[in-house]
């Protein structure tokens, strides 16, 4: 009887559902090991470690056997429309694990428009409106997301599953998980992490593409200063392309919206706590949902594919496009404009803010160590953070 007993407990151990048929559950090994190669890139290498960390552990996590924290087959009954769960929350809470209960936040695009309303606490819109021109590069810069569409298109994946690739072109991890939850939420695993390693790998991937598509001469272009934003201006700003993007896209109001309502708390100066509390706590706990639940969606059935091998090249092809694209229209502007525009700050255009910006000004100064770029490639990159999200609106109304 005890001998039987102790059998049982044993069958009931991951490490029995592991080894016992190993030939059939090399997938979990296969990921556990990748989420352990992650894990080390985000502390070792600090790549987006406050996000990167989670997504790791949640990978893990999943392809524990046994753990039950994730089930992506309640998942799949939830989405089909043959279902008598079809859509059903209650069924989710019923029968889910923890991690099941935190995607929620994930499959109803809570956490990617929270994450906006941090962002936009902390974003400074000054020198996009300083200087109206670099909106163009920021638009410019989103050629990576149609362009890696087309691709996508090519290489067999259907329009929905094309749109949620092409995002990652963008360089912003929250608004490729908003389209893709709508979209295409079985990929939701591999273009996350590509989207969050990309955007990690921004000093790598974008320098070597600049000093390709420019002389030495363009960039050593020295920028005009500023001229200085009223606070005025700053309150107006957001209201106005709340309105704007919303009558235009109205699929993108949600992002735009929330990225406008943290900027209108921190530029208004009558919501401090609130803007306090959406820079830190909110983005913090966010963050914290956000990673581990992504990270539960790559399980090795999903993940272990060879599209997942096309998202990762298609997503590098993407943003090397983004960043090309900024900096080509900003050598183009400099053909009809008075006042020359550095074309470094156009590779800001893709919206890892503030990182890209950052790069121009490293770059440029590498160059020339009088010139100071950061503050003029700030405008493109927040423009990017609206153009990427534009593009998001206009991909969910066409495949949504």
């Amino acid at each position: 009887m005890y001998l039987e007993k102790l059998l049982e407990f044993v069958k009931q151990t991951g490490f029995y559902m592991l080894f016992a048929r190993v030939t059939q559950n090399y997938g979990y090994l296969i990921m556990i090991a990748i989420s352990l190669f992650l894990l080390w890139l985000a502390i070792k290498k600090e790549f987006e470690p406050l996000l990167l960390i989670g997504i790791a552990f949640g990978m893990l996590l999943t392809n524990l056997p046994g753990a039950g924290l994730y089930n992506g087959e309640i998942w799949s009954e939830f989405m089909n429309e043959s279902s008598a769960h079809y859509h059903s929350y209650g069924y989710i809470m019923a029968n889910g694990g923890l991690i099941d209960y935190l995607y929620i936040g994930v499959k109803t695009c809570i956490y990617p428009c929270l994450i906006f309303v941090g962002i936009g606490a902390m974003t400074d819109f000054g020198p996009l409106i300083s200087n109206p021109k670099s909106l163009l590069l920021g638009a410019a810069a989103q050629l990576g997301i149609f362009a890696t569409f087309v691709g996508a298109i090519y290489l067999g994946f259907n329009g929905m599953e094309a749109s949620s690739i092409g995002i990652i072109g963008g360089a912003d991890g929250p608004t490729a998980i908003f389209v893709t939850s709508k979209l295409a939420p079985d990929l939701l695993g591999p273009i996350a992490v590509a989207a969050y390693s990309y955007m990690a790998l921004v000093p790598v991937i974008q320098p070597p593409i600049m000093k390709l598509l420019t002389t030495k001469k363009e960039r050593n272009i020295i920028m005009k200063p500023l001229r200085q934003v009223s606070k005025t201006e700053k309150i107006i700003f957001p209201i106005v392309v709340t309105i704007f993007v919303a009558l235009l896209v109205p699929s993108a109001t949600a992002l735009v919206g929330c990225l406008m309502l943290g900027n209108l708390w921190k530029e208004s100066g009558v919501a401090e706590r609130l803007c306090k509390t959406a820079q830190n706590e909110l983005m913090n706990i966010v963050t914290i949902f956000l990673g581990i639940s992504v990270g539960a969606t790559a399980t090795a059935e999903i993940f272990l594919k060879t599209q997942t091998l096309f998202i990762i090249v298609l997503g590098v092809v993407a943003f090397s496009m983004g960043t090309a694209g900024g900096v080509l229209l900003a050598k183009f502007m400099n053909l009809f404009t008075k006042n020359k525009i550095n074309p470094l700050i156009g590779s800001a255009g893709v919206s890892a803010v503030p990182m890209a910006a950052r790069v121009s000004q490293s770059v440029g100064q590498k160059e020339n160590p009088s010139n100071f770029l950061l503050m003029h490639a700030m405008g493109p990159n927040v423009a990017g953070v609206i153009g990427s999200a534009i593009a998001a609106g206009a991909l969910i109304a066409l495949f949504g």
